[in-house]
């Protein structure tokens, strides 16, 4: 193998891991809130959309630059999530998921409608902030500063969540509450208010994809539509409401889709789903789901 052929196939195996860095998160945040609250949520593509454009209007607008919208904007979604969470869904915790994934549905459909009647179908540019311009020749690719940024701060953020979810007494309580909020109610733990933080925090992650995304892909309504399906994907393959899983397959998958591109490109845009349905037929529950 030629020089030229491995800076080929190490150029798309970091545009993969870039990918994956965004499915991790996006899946993430899915995996939390049907984990948790047994909902699937659509609007995780329209919440990741909203936190871009965000981005746009507090960095650009007002002043604010892109450091200041990557702390504040993740809040304003987990904040408009926590309103959605009290207002929408409350009363759909104890029925079938698919009512869930219907009314999420329908507001991602209005969320998108809105942004596109105030901003236009076109994409909106968003500078790379200066202090992660350039990158480094690593030799066998060149890595741009901010890429590799992303890629960092999706690791941290994977990582702590994780961390925080399974190895600490906050997360043992989240998760008893979600098995039995009766018996959790009995210690004086507020069950609702752990349901709503749950919930702002796992679309709080989409936002924060959003903010990292807008200066490699441009704003626009429908960015959040073409990202939403693979990561449906990514965390079917990973097991439903699999944290490990979620992480694991959205790097996986974005590695895999980027080699896709050097061995067979025509396929590259299916691969996902063909990842999904072989892993279905050999594991139902997901590389990482409970099997019954």
């Amino acid at each position: 193998m030629d020089h030229l052929s491995i800076q080929l196939i190490a150029g798309q195996v970091l545009i993969g891991i870039i990918n994956g860095s965004f499915y991790a998160l996006l899946a993430l945040g899915l995996a939390i809130i049907f984990g948790m609250l047994n909902i699937v949520n659509f609007m995780q593509g329209a919440l990741y959309m909203l936190g871009a454009f965000m981005a746009y209007i507090v960095g650009e607008h007002l002043g604010i630059g892109y450091w200041g919208a990557l702390i504040v904007c993740p809040i304003l979604v987990g904040l408009f999530g926590i309103v959605l969470e009290r207002v929408f869904f409350r009363a759909i915790y104890d029925i079938d998921p698919v009512y869930g994934l219907l009314l999420t549905f329908g507001l991602a459909i209005i969320i998108e409608g809105i942004f596109r009647i105030i901003f236009g179908s076109a994409g909106i540019p968003y500078s790379i902030p200066d202090s992660l311009r350039g990158g480094i020749n690593l030799g066998f690719v060149f890595l741009p500063y901010y890429r590799g940024w992303v890629v960092l701060v999706s690791l941290v953020v994977c990582l702590g969540t994780w961390l925080a979810i399974e190895k600490t007494p906050i997360g043992a309580r989240l998760r008893a509450a979600t098995e039995n909020p009766g018996a959790v109610r009995t210690f004086g733990i507020n069950v609702p208010l752990m349901v709503t933080c749950t919930y702002g925090f796992g679309v709080a992650l989409a936002g924060l994809a959003g903010v990292m995304a807008a200066p490699i892909y441009s704003v626009s309504p429908q960015m959040g539509t073409s990202i939403l399906i693979v990561t449906f994907a990514v965390v079917v393959i990973g097991g439903l409401g699999s944290i490990v899983g979620a992480i694991v397959a959205g790097y996986g998958l974005g590695i895999i889709e980027g080699l896709t591109k050097v061995f067979f490109p025509e396929a590259s845009s299916t691969v996902v789903f063909v990842a999904m349905a072989i892993i279905l037929l050999l594991r139902p529950k997901g590389l990482f789901g409970r099997m019954a």
